[in-house]
């Protein structure tokens, strides 16, 4: 069986749903999407692909990577140049989170699920008529995300499944441990210190094959690195035209 990170966006319904399982018809039951996942669920159950409209998309771009990568530099860039909001991941975890990080006790999965959780429904909220954008949503939203296993992008990726508008992608920034213990060394004030940066490293599952990944290679200039991961993103929204 296909895992969700190897198939194709699932069909989406017309409403979307974000909680509490409901029924869909005689003898069909939603998901709960926020059941805590384990290594083997798959909240996707079909490999056809369909595409909304340019006018109706909305795009929530998931910056990924270790700790050090320069996800929320990156992910500001973004926010800049696409004119959307930003989420740093950071901002989400639970106190008790980076108590554990800051005393070097690498997080479990059981700490995570919360976490993503909580940051995949600010994404969808942020993508959600209300007061804050006078009713207006935006064309999508920029979200900082470690997301380092497949299991964890799989929880992001249900923040898709509930609108067929919604179209999700994960920028994976890629370096070599060394240049990004190099980069660690120099963050001393942030509660990731190296061996914490070390332990994400050895969990890292990067996103080869799953399609809605986009790898960016971040070894370069922060001038460089934003212009290629803009050059990258204008590039995938073309496809939408």
């Amino acid at each position: 069986m296909l895992s969700a990170g190897d198939r194709l966006q699932p069909p989406h319904s017309s409403a979307r749903v974000d909680s509490a399982s409901v029924s869909v018809g005689k003898g069909h039951i939603m998901p709960n999407f926020d059941a805590k996942p384990n290594s083997s669920s798959n909240p996707a159950n079909s490999i056809q692909e369909t595409r909304p409209t340019p006018a109706h998309v909305q795009h929530i771009w998931i910056v990924t990577g270790p700790a050090g990568s320069g996800k929320s530099t990156v992910g500001n860039g973004l926010r800049l140049e696409l004119g959307v909001p930003f989420l740093e991941g950071d901002d989400y975890h639970p106190k008790s989170n980076k108590e554990k990080m800051g005393n070097g006790i690498p997080l479990t999965d059981e700490d995570r699920w919360d976490w993503l959780i909580s940051l995949r429904k600010a994404a969808i909220e942020a993508l959600s008529p209300s007061e804050a954008n006078n009713f207006h949503p935006p064309a999508g939203v920029v979200v900082a995300c470690s997301a380092l296993k497949q299991k964890y992008r799989d929880v992001m990726r249900v923040a898709a499944y509930g609108s067929p508008s919604v179209q999700i992608h994960f920028i994976y920034l890629k370096l070599s441990e060394e240049v990004l213990m190099q980069r660690v060394s120099q963050r001393q004030s942030h509660y990731m210190k190296s061996d914490m940066v070390r332990s994400q490293m050895q969990a890292l599952e990067e996103p080869e094959k799953e399609w809605d990944a986009i790898t960016v290679n971040v070894e370069g200039t922060p001038e460089q690195v934003q212009r290629e991961v803009i050059h990258t993103v204008t590039k995938k929204l073309s496809e939408y035209l």
